[in-house]
This record gives C-alpha cells, sequence and structure tokens, in this order.
C-alpha cells in the first residue's frame, strides 16, 4: 500500500487520469444496464426481421442511404426523430424496431431519442452499417 501512496504522490496527473477513465468505465456500464435500449449484432437483428417482423430505421442522411441500405429499411434522419417527425412510424410504438447508422453511435442516441417518444422495444444495431456490409449481408440501393 506505501509503494501506492508514493506513486499517487510522484505522478499526480497519471493518477487523476487513471481514476478518470475508471469513473467513465463505471459510468459506461451502469447506463449501458439501465438503458431500455438493447444492442444487437447483425445475426440477432437478422432473425428480428425474419422472425418479428422488426422495422429496420436507417438514421444516415439521405444521400448516404441512397448508396446502401438494408433491404426494406426505412431512411429517418436523426434531425427528424430529434423534432419528432416519426412519419408512419408513429404507429409501431410496440413493434420491434432496430436503428442503423453508419458505425453504431448515431443510430444509438437516435435509439435512445426513440424509447423517449414512447417505442416500446427499441434496439441498435451494432457496428451499424460498415459491420452489415463486413459480413456481405443484402444492400439495397434507391435509384432515386
Amino acid at each position: 500500500m506505501q509503494e501506492y501512496m508514493e506513486f499517487f504522490k510522484a505522478n499526480p496527473m497519471l493518477s487523476i487520469a487513471w481514476v478518470g477513465l475508471f469513473v467513465g468505465l463505471i459510468v459506461v456500464v451502469f447506463k449501458s444496464s439501465v438503458s431500455k435500449v438493447k444492442n444487437v449484432n447483425h445475426q440477432e437483428a437478422t432473425l428480428m426481421m425474419n422472425k418479428q417482423d422488426a422495422k429496420v430505421v436507417d438514421v444516415r442522411g439521405k444521400e448516404e442511404f441512397k448508396k446502401g441500405h438494408i433491404v426494406g429499411a426505412i431512411n429517418l434522419p436523426l434531425a427528424d426523430i430529434k423534432n419528432n417527425q416519426l412519419g408512419t412510424l408513429e404507429n409501431a410504438k410496440a413493434s420491434p424496431i432496430i436503428m442503423v447508422c453508419n458505425a453504431g453511435m448515431t443510430s444509438s442516441q437516435a435509439a435512445q431519442l426513440m424509447v423517449n417518444h414512447g417505442f416500446e422495444n427499441v434496439n441498435n444495431l451494432k457496428g451499424g452499417m460498415g459491420e452489415w456490409q463486413s459480413n456481405n449481408l443484402p444492400v439495397s440501393k434507391s435509384k432515386r
């Protein structure tokens, strides 16, 4: 224990950084365990689409959506979700929904907003479209 105290005294900035990282890790773990949003991988998402008729909501911009998206996905940019412009999804609050973006970070934020809007079964695709495409899963391209 004496060695630890000497280390902390000799390296205060490094010690503060380690404590900050530890606290950050605890906060992230706690938030993910309390969150109503479930992170799913591409296999779970495929099962949900096939067995539970899950709706896929792509939160990327229209141009990125046109370049390639999951078959049957609905394009609903994050800005529209923030402005509560949910369109046809208003009637699907109890249905399973899978949120998708490029890497899974923006869709995580969008999924939390959907929960705040009253959606009950919201999921986030881990790795987003990048992981989906790297696993050679089907992608559709819009002509419009």
